[in-house]
Formats: C-alpha cells, sequence, structure tokens
C-alpha cells in the first residue's frame, strides 16, 4: 500500500469523524463555560446538553463522530488520567479495595444471573447483564456477548443491555453522588463507592469528579481495577461456553494498561509538572466531550420499549451491587 493511499484513507476518516466529534468539543465548551459560570458540574452540563442533541446519534453527518468520541477519545481521555495518581496515594487506600471489588464482580455476575431466572429470562441474559453492571457497561456487554454462544435472541439482549447500562449509569452520575453525602460518606469512601458501582467508565469519571479531585481519582483507580477483570471473565465464559466465535483479542481494555503504566511513571516524578499539567488538561477536555457524546448516545425510550422483565434484571443487579458496596464500606 503506497503513502499516498495511507494519507488518503486518513484524510477520508478524518473528514467523516470531524463532524461528530467538533460538535461533541462544542457541548464540551459550552459547558465548560455555563460550569465556571454557574457552579454546576461541568459534567452534568455537557450530559444534559448532549442529551438534548440525541438525534445527531441517529442519523446524518455526525454519527460516526459522536460514536468516535464516546469510545475512542473516552478511552484515551481515562488513559491519561494515569497522571493525575500514584502508588502513594494508592497505599492510603489500603487492601481494602482490592479485597472487595473482586467479591462484588463474582457477587454481582452470580446475582444476574439469580434475577434473570427470577424474572424469566435465560441464564445467558443474567451473564450478560450481571458482567455488564459489574464490569465496565456497554464495553463489557459487548466483550461478553462476544463470548456467549450465539442465539435469536443474541443481538437483541446485547443491544438492550448496552442501552440500560448507559442509561443506568447516566441516572447514577447525577443521584449516587447525592445519596453517598447523605450517608456521611467522606470523599475518599464516596470515590470508592462510585468506581466500585457505576456501571460505566465516563459516569464514574464523571461522578468521582463533581464530588472532589480526591473522590474522583479514588473512583478511576477502583473502576480501573474492574474494568482489569473484564478479560478474566471473558476467558472463564468463553471457556465454559467453549464458543468458537468469540473474540477475546478485540475486548481487551488497553486503555486501562495504559493508565496504569502511566500511573507507575508517574509515581517516579519523572514526568515534568509541565507536561502532567498538559496532559490533565487534556484528559480534561476528552472526558468532557465524551460526556456529552454520550449523552447523545443516550435514549431514554429505546429502553423502556424494550420490556420490564429485562429492566428489572437490570435494576435489580444495580441495586444489589450499590447495597453490596456500602454494604462493605460500614463492615471494612
Amino acid at each position: 500500500m503506497s503513502a499516498a493511499t495511507v494519507s488518503a484513507g486518513i484524510r477520508e476518516r478524518a473528514v467523516a469523524l470531524a463532524p461528530g466529534v467538533m460538535m461533541a468539543f462544542t457541548v464540551a465548551a459550552a459547558s465548560s463555560f455555563l460550569s465556571e459560570h454557574y457552579g454546576a458540574p461541568v459534567m452534568l452540563f455537557a450530559l444534559l446538553i448532549g442529551m438534548a442533541f440525541h438525534f445527531l446519534s441517529q442519523e446524518g453527518r455526525c454519527v460516526e463522530g459522536v460514536s468516535f468520541t464516546a469510545s475512542i477519545l473516552l478511552k484515551i481521555g481515562v488513559a491519561l488520567l494515569g497522571v493525575r495518581v500514584s502508588f502513594s496515594q494508592l497505599a492510603s487506600l489500603g487492601l481494602a479495595p482490592a479485597l472487595i471489588v473482586p467479591a462484588l464482580v463474582a457477587g454481582t455476575v452470580l446475582a444476574g444471573m439469580a434475577m434473570s431466572r427470577l424474572f424469566g429470562r435465560g441464564v445467558k441474559f443474567g451473564v450478560l447483564t450481571g458482567g455488564a453492571v459489574a464490569i465496565c457497561g456497554a464495553s463489557a456487554a459487548l466483550a461478553i456477548s462476544s463470548a456467549l454462544p450465539r442465539s435469536a435472541s443474541s443481538e437483541r439482549d446485547t443491544l438492550f443491555t448496552v442501552i440500560a447500562v448507559t442509561t443506568l449509569s447516566t441516572v447514577a452520575m447525577i443521584v449516587y453522588p447525592l445519596i453517598f453525602s447523605a450517608f456521611g460518606f467522606d470523599d475518599q469512601e464516596i470515590g470508592f463507592l462510585i468506581g466500585a458501582t457505576i456501571h460505566d467508565v465516563a459516569q464514574v469519571v464523571g461522578a468521582g469528579y463533581s464530588v472532589s479531585d480526591s473522590a474522583g481519582d479514588v473512583a478511576t483507580y477502583v473502576k480501573m481495577m474492574r474494568v482489569a477483570m473484564l478479560p478474566i471473565l471473558v476467558v472463564a465464559i468463553a471457556f465454559i461456553a467453549r464458543s468458537k466465535e468469540s473474540d477475546m483479542k478485540s475486548s481487551f481494555p488497553w486503555f486501562a494498561v495504559a493508565f496504569a503504566v502511566l500511573l507507575v511513571i508517574n509515581s517516579t516524578g519523572i514526568i515534568p509538572q509541565m507536561m502532567v499539567s498538559a496532559m490533565t488538561e487534556a484528559s480534561r477536555w476528552l472526558l468532557i466531550a465524551a460526556i456529552a457524546a454520550l449523552g447523545m448516545k443516550t435514549s431514554l425510550k429505546a429502553m423502556v420499549d424494550l420490556g420490564g422483565g429485562h429492566i428489572g434484571v437490570v435494576v435489580a443487579s444495580t441495586l444489589l451491587l450499590m447495597a453490596a458496596a456500602m454494604g462493605a464500606v460500614f463492615i471494612l
């Protein structure tokens, strides 16, 4: 393949993505302006304004760019958050997160299977929704779906799960900080609870940093612990199901690896402060734009139209995860 062909392909791809990406960053800029002048969380403004432009994610020139911002740019933004955290901060959390998070993930998957049976759905749907709730929402749903045996309802169940966990994450991003504050948890505990309970990465980041920088840092770390369990769960499901259609390579969370690498490098102190500041600011803008794009992709009506039984499984699993995480913090 010649250099001219590659260059033409890049230009074509950039032209396709530009409208949606520019729209997401326009919403991000407007949200930042409103936040600075009215004092409300910038992530909340980005989410609400983005939802007003939901139609842009359905058809037209912005579709590709919105999806790109909500996925690729989101992951880059999360990876860059590694420069905000160091081992000294993580050490202050103690061993509790390393013990609690795997237990919460395993318990939520089992709860999803139980709730699926209770609501008259199949075990595969319970694994799909339980894993999505337990780990990282839509990304986990897609990865787990690729490992499960195919059936006539596979695509429908996957679509529902993606919509459901994204919508619940959106609601949780707004409501959970208020609930956890009302119970008297401090910022570090709130950060842990947000990271341990909200489904999607973007909403974890949005909720955490809307409380404080400390809460956001802890929430991101705890969330990365959950994300790191995705390949383990997918491999286990594929092994049990013996499915030849699973695709592990495409679902591996490389952005979590990048986050960990930056965390390690930052802990050594070799990154200049000016570069840390630049990377932090870049991460901030990428995440605000990603929240705006996710808002554009969120459809409450689509979730409701797919049935009460399906919704019951996801909501029940979500509430059980929140209750278990709060109980763990109270006890430990």
